[in-house]
């Protein structure tokens, strides 16, 4: 009975190792392909780059964007439709003042969640590969100024 019970012990063992070896690790390819659709998103709108903002994003993209202090905290939303209207709306930001930072946080499989640190705010992504490619599904925004 004990000589069972190891057994199958053992196999549970080797099964949890063979699972964990066989998921897919985030690669340097996946970081590069993640970095290009952060990028996209952000010099999109810099420039004021509706197409390149738009291929950036998956259809269901949602972005939360809090603001304010303490108890005056408030929460609005945006879709990537409104998201590409602002930007097709709006003007270049000057060259001098583009800048930011990319940071890839973690992958897993398909899904991955990185972080955007700007002068006037810090997003956080949740992204997934999409149909082949990497989109932002969506973004939590917190103003910084």
């Amino acid at each position: 009975m004990k000589r069972f019970a190891l057994s199958l012990t053992l196999l549970a063992v080797l099964s949890l190792n063979l699972g964990a070896a066989t998921e897919p690790q985030k690669t340097s390819t996946d970081q590069a392909a993640i970095r290009a659709t952060i990028a996209d998103y952000i010099e999109g709108y810099y420039t004021s780059d509706a197409a390149r903002m738009e291929r950036s994003l998956h259809p269901h993209y949602l972005k939360h964007v809090i603001s304010g202090a303490d108890e005056s905290l408030k929460m609005t939303e945006k879709t990537g439709l409104q998201m590409v209207q602002d930007v097709r709306d709006g003007k270049p930001v000057p060259a001098s003042s583009r800048k930011s930072e990319i940071t890839v946080l973690d992958v897993t499989g398909d899904i991955a969640s990185a972080k955007l640190v700007t002068p006037g705010w810090v997003d956080y992504m949740t992204l997934a590969k999409w149909e082949g490619k990497w989109k932002i599904v969506s973004v939590v925004l917190r103003e910084s100024k």
